[in-house]
């Protein structure tokens, strides 16, 4: 799929306050440690993830949306009347119906003609919802967009470390599957998309392509469909054949971008990928032929951010100066299922708003690099 006519206008991402670390995760799960005599530091030592930060209790999705959609239009000085269609699109939304893009279209006063709905796809929400925005853009239904979505770590962190503490039964085989559980973060980003006519930023987005690997759906699964602040979900996850087989199909998928945008390897600039841990990222940039320092990293300081980890790294990397104007950027994401969705970009002046600013855009550079 090409686009010669969509632009990235502008960027809005939110991060909470509260930081937990790997240790306090750690010394929550005491029982379980002293119980199976785990050593510490485990957790850090396996995913590269020293921190991840969560909302406050009852956080719902769609407030920290509303605050990342808000700082995109306000960034870019954009005529909220003008928004022609409002996506939302992480894994946690606030109630099962309505769509919670209604209460951010609301909030936001976004016009009635504005089509409004959410869309779910793991890890790939936000990047299958601006390329749904992106084809309305170039198809001339629409003059601009907004694809927004916020995760909320909390409850499934909760729930995991309730759940290993309590079932005694199980053994150091049988709490693998919780493993991925523990580095899941909380963060908010939205993404304004405009027609490159009424573009200021004149970042184009010029291709994207999408593969499917579905028959290995069953390698990680929540327990059961909630919504809301008071959700208490369980997932378990066979960490690394998902590994394996997510690298596989990102190593597959790059190949079908590189043919479709027309670039080689050696022409990207900056790559910003789905983040999980240090094994897995260097994996797999090794699979797809690209070199870890053109790569930036945000899961040392935010853990895996579930929809919002390639969008928030993208913004990351804005804001720290490694995506600058005429870079030629890939956006490789991967979600289970297994699921991938590739964006290609001519950089321009994209601005990032919101409270990840250069001091936290710094603090992610210096944690990735310990």
């Amino acid at each position: 799929m090409r686009f010669d006519d969509v632009c990235l206008e502008a960027i809005g991402a939110t991060i909470p306050d509260e930081i937990w670390s790997s240790e306090d995760i750690e010394r929550q799960l005491s029982p379980l440690y002293q119980r199976l005599r785990l050593p510490e530091g485990r957790l850090e030592l396996m995913s590269g993830i020293a921190r991840r930060r969560v909302w406050p209790a009852g956080t719902v999705p769609s407030g920290p949306s509303i605050r990342s959609a808000d700082a995109a239009l306000t960034a870019a000085d954009w005529d909220r009347g003008r928004v022609g269609c409002l996506i939302h699109a992480s894994v946690c939304r606030d109630f099962l119906e309505p769509a919670t893009a209604s209460r951010v279209h609301h909030e936001l006063g976004l016009p009635p003609q504005c089509w409004v709905y959410d869309v779910s796809n793991a890890c790939l929400g936000l990047i299958n919802g601006a390329v749904q925005i992106a084809s309305l853009i170039q198809s001339g239904a629409i003059e601009s967009g907004i694809v927004v979505g916020t995760e909320n770590s909390r409850p499934l962190l909760e729930s995991t470390i309730a759940a290993l503490n309590a079932d005694t039964s199980l053994n150091r085989n049988r709490i693998k599957p919780a493993f991925a559980s523990l580095t899941i973060g909380s963060g908010s980003c939205a993404w304004l998309l405009t027609h490159r006519n009424h573009s200021r930023s004149q970042t184009r987005l010029t291709s994207a392509i999408a593969r499917a690997h579905t028959e290995f759906n069953d390698l990680c699964r929540s327990d059961h469909d909630t919504a809301g602040a008071g959700m208490q979900p369980l997932m378990e996850t066979d960490s690394q054949r998902l590994m394996v087989e997510g690298i596989a199909t990102g190593a597959a998928a790059l190949k079908d971008l590189l043919h479709d945008s027309t670039w080689s390897a050696e022409q990207i600039d900056r790559t910003v990928c789905h983040q999980v841990g240090s094994k897995h990222r260097l994996l797999m940039l090794e699979a797809m032929g690209l070199s870890p320092d053109n790569d930036s990293v945000t899961f040392p300081f935010l853990g895996n951010t579930g929809s919002v980890a390639l969008p928030l790294t993208l913004a990351s990397a804005v804001v720290n100066g490694d995506i600058r104007d005429g870079h030629r950027v890939a956006m490789c994401g991967i979600g289970s299922g297994i699921n991938s969705v590739m964006i290609a970009a001519d950089w321009g002046e994209t601005p990032v708003a919101g409270n990840l600013d250069a001091s936290s855009a710094e603090q992610l550079s210096v944690v990735a690099a310990e």
